[in-house]
């Protein structure tokens, strides 16, 4: 703590990533990275931004990223927003569209990054409660508010809200913004970027760490009517005006394109997952429904932590959460390869027999 501190820096809580450790030969499933590479077509484009183009600045509105995303979705150019990273789009969004008198809601179980932002930019929140199963109740939306916000599916629990009760969300809820967080949702929910022309107030995040494999390129996206994609570009503009570098521009758009390479790398995840889910109940844990690259497990007679702890001495790191309370018996396990998921239901059986 130092006396150069401003107030805001006193008081926020900040959001605590995933490890990433430095550690060779480790199965590492604790941070929701896709297992397999990303396109070959992105590393031959990463390999031709190399050059004398790079003394010059990239460009301020990542136009081809706009074009690449407005043409996968069906959208115009005027529709898209990119950032670096879906959290850059995501703080970019509390500041410009989340920043009212009335208190914005999101889920009690959810992305933890969200109250941090509204620590940052100093907005109200309530946090609604989710139900018994774990999932997202519409219904208990349907309350004043300045906007809402959570992730489809949420995270950590994997659960998908479906289209239907969006839908139902946005009829009720015309006043205000709400933003459905995609980062997961190419696992197996239904996308709500199709009703952007019929809401005026929908956001919808995306980011290509997950689905596209490129975590380490930091490319994210909002789809919106022109209204709110203009309120993201003059915030972006006043706080940095090149948020994305040369080869994340260049990446991006190879990503987007390479539909075929996409498409199969999300089947191979979800089969992988499926297999998963069956070989864990198996052994006795509960797994919630999951749409996305993880799931969300728990063993009856076994402690989180202390599973947690036990499969790190095996070299195999997983998420556990000590808060909420209402989740600490639970691990949040990323889905990995064929190979890595074998080497856990291994460790684990290990485990529960010991």
């Amino acid at each position: 703590m130092s006396k150069f501190w401003s107030a805001v820096v006193h008081e926020l809580t900040p959001y605590v990533p995933g490890e990433q450790p430095k550690v060779a030969n480790l199965v590492k499933l604790n941070t929701n990275e896709n297992p397999y590479g990303p396109s070959p077509k992105v590393l031959a484009a990463l390999e031709a931004e190399v050059g004398d183009g790079l003394r010059l600045y990239p460009d301020p509105a990542s136009d081809r990223v706009c074009m690449a995303v407005a043409d996968f979705y069906g959208v115009t150019p005027a529709n898209v927003f990119v950032g670096n990273g879906s959290d850059e789009v995501l703080a970019h969004t509390f500041n410009a569209l989340l920043k009212h008198e009335a208190p914005i809601l999101f889920p009690d179980i959810t992305y933890s990054f969200y109250p941090v932002y509204c620590g940052l930019y100093d907005i109200a929140y309530q946090t609604i409660a989710l139900g018994s199963e774990f999932e997202i109740k519409v219904d208990d939306y349907f309350r004043p508010n300045g906007g809402i916000i959570f992730p489809n599916p949420n995270a950590p629990t994997g659960r998908a809200l479906p289209l239907g009760e969006i839908k139902r969300l946005l009829q009720a809820n015309t006043e205000s913004v709400v933003v459905i967080d995609e980062a997961y949702v190419d696992f197996g929910a239904e996308s709500a970027v199709g009703l952007i022309q019929d809401y005026p107030n929908l956001l919808v995040t995306h980011t290509l760490s997950k689905a596209r494999s490129l975590a380490g390129l930091r490319v994210g996206y909002a789809i919106g009517q022109a209204p709110l994609i203009e309120a993201l570009n003059r915030v972006k503009d006043s706080f940095n005006s090149y948020p994305l570098d040369r080869f994340a521009i260049s990446g991006a758009v190879a990503a987007i394109e390479d539909k075929d390479y996409f498409e199969d790398t999300c089947r191979k995840v979800i089969r992988t997952r499926e297999q998963l889910i069956t070989e864990m109940q198996v052994l006795g844990f509960t797994v919630l429904p999951s749409a996305a690259n993880f799931i969300f497990a728990r063993h009856a007679e076994h402690d989180g932590a202390s599973l947690a702890a036990s499969l790190r001495e095996r070299n195999i790191i997983v998420r556990h959460f000590s808060k909420p309370e209402r989740i600490n018996e639970f691990l949040r396990i990323t889905i990995g390869t064929d190979a890595q998921s074998q080497a856990l239901i291994h460790a684990l059986r290990e485990i529960l027999s010991a």
